[in-house]
């Protein structure tokens, strides 16, 4: 069984580039290229893509207003942005909206087939480098700011959190804590329906936003 994937940018050369690389793995296969939102929200339905790998910046349709559309309405296909160096304050606000990550335009197609198939899976794979410009960009913007009635976790949850911040799998965190990575599943849950989001990448930004660790 093949992944299909949709490739949405604005600019043919990344896309062809990006076919290319995935053309070399039998796991996936790029049913349709769009070059801005409005054209891949149209191709959506017809695809039916098991991920999307989405630009920020595009003519017509901007990826976060693609984002902001496939929410409300209840579009739940997997995510990942395709983005620069320069994008700090649209990475925080993508994830915000529920992107399950980032790639950089020239990744490494290892970690571009890492990326893909840890976003299909469920288990989001955060990469370090991302996570820390996320923490560097929210932290100036709430140097001082706590509110944990918004975001109510235990102390736990709060070093789990941390942990998958820094680009830790559950089973990694598992075996750190001395504990079972069903029992990491279970926390991450409380902690999504606590914060009131459904992803790693979402649960990491808002729990930034209220100030509840920094990256040490």
């Amino acid at each position: 069984m093949k992944y299909k994937v949709l490739i949405v940018d604005d600019h043919l050369v990344v896309r062809e580039g990006v076919k290319l690389i995935l053309e070399t793995n039998d796991l996936f296969q790029v049913i349709g290229e769009a070059n801005n939102g409005k054209v891949a929200l149209e191709m959506i339905d017809v695809t039916k893509p098991d991920i999307i790998l989405l630009d920020l910046n595009m003519p017509v349709m901007s990826g976060l207003d693609t984002l902001k559309i496939m929410n409300k309405q209840g579009i739940t296909i997997p995510v990942i942005i395709l983005t620069t160096y320069n994008e700090d304050e649209l990475m925080v606000t993508g994830i915000e909206l529920g992107a399950k990550g980032f790639l950089l335009k020239d990744t490494s197609r290892e970690n571009l087939f890492r990326t893909l198939e840890s976003a299909i899976r469920g288990d989001t794979l955060l990469q370090p480098e991302f996570m820390e410009k996320l923490l560097k960009f929210k932290e100036k913007k709430s140097n001082n700011y706590t509110n944990t009635k918004t975001a109510p976790l235990t102390e736990k949850e709060i070093l789990i959190l941390q942990a998958v911040a820094k680009g830790f799998k559950s089973r990694e965190i598992a075996f750190d804590m001395g504990i079972a990575e069903r029992t990491v599943k279970a926390h991450l849950t409380n902690i999504y329906n606590k914060l009131g989001v459904n992803s790693r990448a979402e649960a990491v930004a808002i729990a930034i936003d209220h100030g509840l660790f920094r990256l040490v």
